[in-house]
C-alpha cells in the first residue's frame, strides 16, 4: 500500500483499537506507526497488541514501526484522610516524606530526590499544574509552600517540578524491565519519558544494545535546555507537548515546538509532534478547526510525523481521528505554499560525500522528469540524509533488513521495499526500478534516481549516484555483463 503523503501518522493502541479488525483498520485509514504506552496493560496485553500488529503486516505486505512508549517515573503525593481538601490562593502547605494520611495542610511526597534538590522560591504543580505551590523554605525531608493558584487536591495527583534537574534516572524500576520486554518482543523504537540530560538516552542505549532505536521525549525544560546533547546521542525526538505545557507557559511551547523540529530536521534524525493533536475526536467524529490547524502547523514545518494519543486508544472514533490526520497531511503537502515553507528552512549540510550525493539526488531529482529517489541502504542512515533534503519525489528505501525498513517507515517521504541482498550495481539499479514500477511509483517509460554504496552490505559508504531508466532492456544494453 502506497501512502499519497510525505508526513508519517503514529496511532497509539487501546481499549479502543485492541483487535486485529480495528488495527488492520487503523492501518489501512494512514497509520504507519504503532505506539504501544507501557503506562498501560500487563506485559500480555503488550504482546498480544504486538503479535496482532505483525499479522497485519504480514498480511499486507507493508512493514509497520512499532513503538515502545516507556512510562518514565511517576511523582505523585500520597493518600489523604478526605476524599479531597480544597487549597485556596495564599493558604499554607507543607509536602514531607511522613507516611500518616494528608489533611489540608500537608500531604506525604514520597520522593526524598525532589527534597533534595529544591530550594526556596521553586515551583511545584500538582494535578498537571491546576495547583502551584511555591516553595518558602525546605529540607532534606520537608517543603513548606505558599498556594500561589489554588484547587482540589486528592490522593495520588501528579507532581511536576519545572524549576530544578531532578537527580532522577529517566528509566524507574519498572521502565527498566519494560525495556527488556519490549526489546525481547521485538519493537523497533523506544520512546524514552523523564528525559533531562543526554546521560539518560546513553542509560537506555546502553541498555537497549541495537536492538531498538532510542528516541527521547522532549516534555521537561531540562530536555529543552540540554537538547543540542539530547539530540546528538538520541535516534529519533519527540515533542511532547502535554508536559511542557504544564511545566512552562503554555505559550512558550509553540516556538519551542518550530526550533526542536527544525533542529531535529538539521541533524537527519526522525522527528514526532505528540499531544492533544485532535483531542476533541475522542469524543466527536469532527475535530475543531483549531486542531486542524495545529495538525497542519507541525506538517508545514517538516515534522517526520504527527502523533495520536487517547484519540485511538480510547476514544469513539479512532479511524476517523487517522483518516482525518491522512486527510490533513494530503491537504497541507498538495498546496504550494507548503514546499515554499519546506525549502526555505531546509538546512545546507554538506560535510561528507554522502551529504554531497543525497543533495545532488534531490537537485536531479526536482530538474528534470524523476519520478523518485530510490536508496539501497543497510542501517538507513542515507535514507534520513535523503528525506532531511525533504525532496518534491518520493524516497523508496531498499534494505535487506526488515528491521531497517521498520525502522524507516517513522521516516519522512519514506517508502520501505525489502529487497534481497545485492553483490553487483546493476543487480541494484534492476531491483530499484523494479520495486518503482511495482509501488506505483513510475512506468517503463520513466527514470529515478538511485544512490548506493560501494561495496555493498556494508555501513556507511554511499558514493554511487545514477539515474537509470525504468525499462530494464535499456538497463541490459547499456550495461550487458
Amino acid at each position: 500500500m502506497r501512502r499519497l503523503r510525505n508526513v508519517k501518522i503514529v496511532a497509539t493502541l487501546g481499549p479502543a483499537s485492541n483487535d486485529y479488525e480495528m488495527i488492520r483498520a487503523l492501518f489501512e485509514a494512514g497509520a504507519d506507526v504503532f505506539r504501544l504506552n507501557m503506562s498501560h496493560g500487563t506485559h500480555d496485553d503488550i504482546r498480544a497488541r504486538h503479535q496482532i500488529i505483525r499479522q497485519v503486516e504480514s498480511d499486507t505486505g507493508r512493514p509497520i514501526a512499532i513503538l515502545a512508549d516507556l512510562q518514565g517515573p511517576k511523582l505523585r503525593v500520597g493518600t489523604f484522610d478526605a476524599d479531597s481538601y480544597d487549597l485556596a490562593d495564599g493558604d499554607k502547605f507543607r509536602l514531607d516524606l511522613d507516611p500518616a494520611p494528608g489533611n489540608a495542610t500537608r500531604v506525604q511526597l514520597p520522593h526524598p530526590e525532589i527534597f533534595a534538590a529544591l530550594e526556596p522560591g521553586a515551583s511545584l504543580l500538582v494535578n498537571d499544574g491546576k495547583i502551584r505551590l511555591v516553595v518558602d523554605d525546605c529540607g532534606k525531608d520537608f517543603a513548606n509552600c505558599t498556594v500561589t493558584v489554588g484547587g482540589t487536591i486528592s490522593n495520588r495527583k501528579g507532581v511536576n517540578v519545572p524549576d530544578v534537574v531532578l537527580p532522577l534516572a529517566a528509566l524507574s524500576q519498572k521502565d527498566l524491565k519494560d525495556l527488556e520486554f519490549a526489546c525481547e518482543l521485538g519493537v523497533d523504537w523506544l520512546a524514552l519519558s523523564f528525559v533531562q540530560r543526554a546521560e539518560d538516552v546513553l542509560q537506555a542505549k546502553d541498555l537497549a544494545r541495537g536492538r531498538a532505536a532510542v528516541l527521547s521525549k522532549i516534555e521537561k525544560p531540562a530536555a529543552v535546555k540540554a537538547y543540542e546533547s539530547i539530540l546528538a546521542v538520541s535516534d529519533g525526538i519527540m515533542v511532547a507537548r502535554g508536559d511542557l505545557g504544564v511545566e512552562l507557559p503554555v505559550y512558550s511551547v509553540p516556538p519551542i515546538q518550530k526550533r526542536l523540529v527544525r533542529m531535529a530536521r538539521a541533524a537527519a534524525k526522525p522527528v514526532i509532534v505528540a499531544t492533544q493533536m485532535l483531542e476533541s475526536m475522542i469524543e466527536s467524529p469532527m475535530p475543531t478547526r483549531a486542531e486542524v490547524s495545529d495538525v497542519a502547523t507541525a506538517i508545514y514545518e517538516g515534522a517526520d510525523a504527527v502523533m495520536l494519543s487517547a484519540e485511538s486508544a480510547a476514544g469513539k472514533f479512532p479511524i476517523e481521528a487517522v483518516a482525518t490526520m491522512d486527510n490533513v497531511a494530503k491537504s497541507v503537502e498538495s498546496d504550494t505554499t507548503y514546499r515554499q515553507v519546506i525549502e526555505a528552512s531546509r538546512t545546507v549540510s554538506r560535510s561528507t560525500v554522502a551529504d554531497g550525493i543525497v543533495a545532488a539526488a534531490r537537485e536531479i531529482a526536482e530538474s528534470t522528469d524523476i519520478k523518485a529517489i530510490a536508496v539501497f541502504s543497510q542501517s538507513g542512515t542515507t535514507v534520513s540524509l535523503v528525506a532531511r533534503e525533504r525532496p518534491r519525489v518520493p524516497i523508496i528505501a531498499l534494505t535487506p533488513l526488515m528491521g531497517t525498513a521498520r525502522r524507516l517507515c517513522l521516516t519522512w517521504g519514506t517508502h520501505c521495499v525489502i529487497t534481497e541482498e545485492q553483490d553487483r550495481f546493476k543487480g541494484a539499479v534492476i531491483s530499484a526500478v523494479r520495486a518503482a514500477r511495482q509501488h506505483g511509483f513510475a512506468k517503463e517509460t520513466d527514470q529515478i534516481v538511485l544512490t548506493a554504496g560501494v561495496p555493498f552490505n556494508v555501513q556507511g559508504t554511499t558514493n554511487i549516484l545514477r539515474v537509470a531508466p525504468c525499462d530494464e532492456r535499456l538497463i541490459y544494453k547499456a550495461d550487458p555483463e
